[in-house]
């Protein structure tokens, strides 16, 4: 019992190969369910919205102004200002006037502004940066067609001059979970299948050494010494013509 009890436990070596396997698995199904409501989610969103012709139709500069959150070290927050750039674009699909937005990430930030400026300590730094954007939409866009994206359901007065999500975060989302839980599994897998194999060879082994024979050479052959195997030969090589005489008395 207790030589069977040994085959069926595993090896140090199989032990953590196999618990490799299992954390492999689990960090893909933990990090598939974090990047399915992380990225998953907002990219589905972003690849509902259709795409359509825009054109602008007028480029205004309010004359509120908005506040930014800036940051500059560990310990150093602070707020600034920057004014609010507001592009109205005709839409070929529902041929409504709709205000523009630079992504969908902008969109959540400020939905009343056109673009929201990556935020610095001086607010004539964030003023020069929206004035920047306000000549490229007054000069090189204007009476232009370009593709934009719109969600007629979600936000209808709305349109995206970018996504902020394309195929590719799908792609990762779903690749690196899954490639990590498939490596965990085959890691499992042929843990095991090595294992019960190498178990199988013993029990096969031990079938065979179970009759006398094979235990009787098994044991001569662990406790005969080099002497003894020298003395067996020379006996070997003294009897041989006895049993040669013996053999041809026996024919005659």
């Amino acid at each position: 019992m207790a030589k069977t009890r040994l085959l069926f436990e595993y090896s140090e070596a199989e032990d953590r190969s196999i618990r490799l396997g299992l954390f492999l698995m689990a960090c893909g199904v933990l990090s598939l369910f974090i990047l399915g409501f992380c990225w998953l989610s907002p990219a589905l969103h972003s690849l509902h919205s259709k795409s359509a012709n825009c054109t602008v139709v007028s480029v205004l500069r309010a004359e509120e102004t908005f506040a930014c959150v800036f940051t500059c070290g560990a310990a150093c927050k602070g707020t600034s200002l920057y004014p609010c750039l507001q592009v109205f674009v005709n839409n070929s699909e529902s041929s409504t006037l709709a205000l523009l937005h630079f992504d969908e990430h902008q969109l959540l930030l400020n939905p009343k502004c056109s673009y929201v400026p990556s935020c610095e300590r001086d607010n004539q730094k964030n003023r020069e940066s929206v004035l920047r954007w306000e000549e490229y939409f007054s000069r090189q866009v204007s009476g232009q067609s370009f593709t934009c994206f719109f969600n007629q359901h979600r936000r209808p007065d709305d349109v995206l001059w970018r996504r902020s999500h394309d195929a590719s975060v799908l792609l990762h989302c779903m690749l690196w979970p899954v490639a990590a839980l498939l490596l965990g599994a085959l890691i499992v897998l042929l843990t095991v299948c090595a294992h019960s194999l190498a178990m199988r060879a013993e029990e096969l082994q031990s079938r065979k050494c179970t009759y006398r024979p094979c235990r009787e050479v098994a044991v001569a052959t662990t406790t005969r010494k080099p002497s003894d195997t020298n003395s067996d030969l020379e006996l070997l090589s003294l009897s041989r013509p006895l049993f040669y005489v013996r053999r041809r008395e026996r024919e005659h």
